[in-house]
């Protein structure tokens, strides 16, 4: 699975996701200080969900109606980093079909998609 990964998702989790195999383009690398609007236009490019942790997000989605191919937000505050980046891993092993063009909110314990963006 292609993914964009936000500035603010913690590496280790981009790293992750990497050894799981998935083609990561993580915002941090490629040009940190982007705006969101060019950081979803890098997921479409690239066909994928992007990971954040900025709740703008939905605000680009939801209320200016701009395409993408799902938003996985990340509300895992307080973990420890290497359970975060365990459990985004799950739930993209486990989920991954329906994470796609859906709005997910990963927090603890729970996982909430709202597909069909």
């Amino acid at each position: 699975m292609n993914l964009v990964c936000d500035e603010g998702v913690e590496r280790a989790i981009v790293e992750r996701r990497r050894d799981d195999g998935h083609v990561v383009v993580y915002i941090a690398e490629l040009a940190p200080g982007i705006s969101d609007e060019a950081v979803l236009g890098e997921a479409r490019r690239l066909e994928g969900p992007l990971i954040t942790k900025d709740k703008d997000f939905g605000e680009l989605v939801f209320r200016q109606g701009l395409a993408n191919f799902g938003i996985v937000l990340l509300r895992l505050n307080g973990l420890p980093v290497s359970r975060k980046s365990a459990i985004v891993a799950s739930v993209i092993a486990e989920r991954s079909e329906e994470i796609i063009g859906a709005f997910s909110v990963i927090s603890p314990g729970q996982v909430r998609i709202r597909p069909s963006l």
